[in-house]
């Protein structure tokens, strides 16, 4: 296995040409701001949206182009004189985009997604983990048909990677071509999982980890990623999983009723 060491952090290079890992120290030095805790919510929104924006930037250099004729205007020669406008072939991005946020936590990657790609459509997915079952999911907003050349997956943590792999299971059957996922931080054994079950999808992450706990959390990590964006107190995976049995049986006696 192909290893380097950058400033004393260990960086995997074998997992493949489709996997990016950041070596650069701004961006090591945003992620450490968003590993503190005492980090506040306002300061982990604004931190994630630039860690992403620095990751964003690098997974859409795989986007194409085609040529396109524009005017550009060129200044007066003289003092009062006209303005004149050049011919000039320049560029326009191919594909259409879709971004797909995991909620909660990757809505606070969305909007500078947005500033790269504003005319990007987003279609947002919900699911939590149930520790030694699948994931599960509970919200789902994708249209009927792809429309999307290309979808990039936001989702700051890839711990033991089952619920990104479920969203891929779920992106590949909708009829997308190519599937990126951009994240803050992947353990190397949930990364390797990733590359192992599906080679054709690109990953941009920020930064890997050795250690991942029994109950599939980085150690250490950022914590829970929506809990620290949006200030409210940590949800177990028994509660989370309750909460939703319970909303799914309101809505049946609605229905019912």
């Amino acid at each position: 296995m192909t290893t380097e060491r950058t400033n004393g952090k260990l960086k995997d290079l074998d997992f493949g040409p489709n996997v990016h890992i950041s070596s650069h120290p701004v961006l090591s030095h945003k992620v450490t701001i968003l590993r503190s805790s005492a980090t506040t919510s306002h300061t982990f929104r604004a931190v994630l949206r630039e860690v992403t924006y620095h990751l964003g930037y690098e997974a859409t250099s795989r986007l194409t182009t085609q040529p396109v004729a524009i005017t550009v205007p060129v200044p007066p020669k003289e003092k009062g004189g006209k303005e004149e406008h050049v011919e000039y072939q320049g560029s326009k991005l191919v594909e259409h985009v879709a971004l797909i946020p995991i909620l909660r936590s990757g809505l606070g990657m969305v909007d500078s997604m947005l500033e790269l790609l504003p005319n990007a459509a987003i279609h947002h997915i919900g699911m939590y983990k149930v520790l030694g079952q699948n994931p599960v999911q509970y919200f789902n907003r994708l249209p009927r048909t792809c429309h999307a050349d290309v979808a990039y997956i936001l989702d700051p943590v890839i711990a033991t990677s089952s619920t990104v792999m479920s969203l891929i299971s779920i992106l590949k059957k909708w009829g997308v071509p190519q599937i990126n996922i951009i994240s803050v931080m992947a353990s190397r054994a949930g990364l390797q999982q990733l590359m192992d079950a599906h080679p054709d999808i690109y990953v941009s992450v920020g930064t890997v980890e050795e250690e991942i706990s029994e109950e599939g959390i980085i150690l250490p990590g950022l914590g829970d990623a929506g809990d620290r964006q949006f200030g409210t107190a940590t949800v177990t995976v028994d509660d989370e999983s309750l909460l939703h049995i319970s909303k799914r049986k309101r809505t049946m006696s609605a229905q019912l009723d």
